[in-house]
């Protein structure tokens, strides 16, 4: 199976690729974020919602409850 050219193209122009993959990801995160709606469900469980609460969390709280809702989740299969 040949490689694809995207890939060879990315491998030989690493920077451009970064790049490239920070601005698609900015300007898909901006879409996302101008819906006004941002909610996360853990086993079909709301665990965060931004029409709730008024705000998207930072990645360290979003780290901390999802942690906590794991160590739950496991506290009550035990």
């Amino acid at each position: 199976m040949p490689t694809p050219n995207f890939y060879e193209w990315a491998s030989q122009n690493k920077i451009y690729s970064c790049l490239m993959i920070f601005f698609i990801s900015n300007a898909i995160e901006g879409q996302l974020i101008s819906t006004g709606a941002f909610e996360i469900s853990l086993n079909d469980v709301p665990i965060w919602s931004k029409l709730e609460t008024g705000r998207i969390p930072s990645p360290s709280e979003m780290f901390q409850i999802l942690d906590n809702h794991m160590r739950l989740g496991n506290k009550m299969q035990s």
